[in-house]
């Protein structure tokens, strides 16, 4: 009989060689949606655990510095921001964070696959608790196609909240996709997308970047923080706009009436600090 404090979920990226482990007690759930293999574990140190075509999606234990990230630093440099878009983000815990703002008044998520947050209702309730708030509002449908339909200057903020740019999300990386962005946001609007290590994946970096400025967005900014179960440990999430990305509501976050665990003024200022070989990079 296998001893179950002995098990680990291993997520093993061949490509740069090196892998993480997380030490698991049972498996709690596994399935084949249409889209993708979902599986929930529960782990010895990180409470529960979600995976996605056998890669680490979210944990209990730090799932709140990603969410945190990728939600706050944008909404807080947009000036006003009300109608808010999330491309992916099954799980849910984008949605939460962006609903912890107040003056928004509508938050649009868009997941392809809607068994992932129906399971993660059931198992991450934490992160879903603010999928009954009237400003939520689901559509379970390709976000590429989503995007393409949707009305002409129409969103404040659009957050990509995908997975790796495998399989359905692959086509959420490229300049036709943010093309479309471009023209779904207000002039003042700005986007949000996670992208990846930038000690493993330079080159997408790079890439992302190019594609913001050729699909019409004048600026473009990276920032990036911890993220201990994905590869390498170190996560960034791109910004794109047309006017300064450095200014950010400052007095609004210091005095923000919700409470974050990660993100705050001096963590927002850091995180755009860029280590020497990330700017060369994102010059050339």
């Amino acid at each position: 009989m296998t001893n179950l404090d002995s098990k680990w979920f291993t997520e093993a990226d061949y490509t740069n060689g090196v892998a993480f482990s997380l030490r698991v007690t049972q498996k709690l759930h596994e399935e084949t949606t249409p889209f993708q293999h979902l599986a929930i574990y529960d782990t010895t140190d990180f409470g529960k655990l979600m995976t996605l075509d056998n890669m680490l999606m979210v944990t209990d234990r730090d799932n709140f510095i990603y969410h945190e990230m990728i939600t706050h630093p944008v909404l807080f440099t947009h000036p006003a921001p009300r109608k808010v878009a999330i491309i992916g983000g099954g799980d849910c815990g984008t949605l939460r964070e962006v609903l912890k703002h107040p003056d928004i008044k509508q938050a649009l998520q868009i997941e392809i696959d809607e068994r992932v947050t129906r399971v993660a209702e059931q198992y991450f309730p934490t992160l879903c608790e603010s999928n009954r708030d009237p400003r939520a509002e689901f559509h379970f449908e390709d976000g590429i196609k989503w995007m393409a339909n949707a009305k002409e200057n129409s969103l404040d903020v659009i957050i990509i909240d995908s997975t790796d740019p495998l399989g359905p999300a692959e086509g959420l990386f490229n300049e036709e996709f943010y093309r479309q962005c471009h023209r779904v946001l207000t002039p003042t609007g700005l986007l949000a997308q996670q992208s990846e290590s930038p000690l493993l994946h330079l080159p997408l970096l790079q890439s992302m970047h190019q594609a913001m400025r050729q699909a019409g967005f004048g600026r473009t900014r990276t920032l990036h923080f911890p993220q201990c179960i994905y590869p390498s440990g170190w996560w960034s999430v791109t910004l794109a706009g047309m006017g300064d990305l450095t200014e950010f509501r400052i007095a609004d976050v210091v005095h923000k009436h919700f409470e974050t665990r990660y993100y705050n003024a001096d963590i927002h200022r850091a995180s755009f600090a860029l280590p020497t070989f990330v700017i060369e990079a994102l010059l050339d």
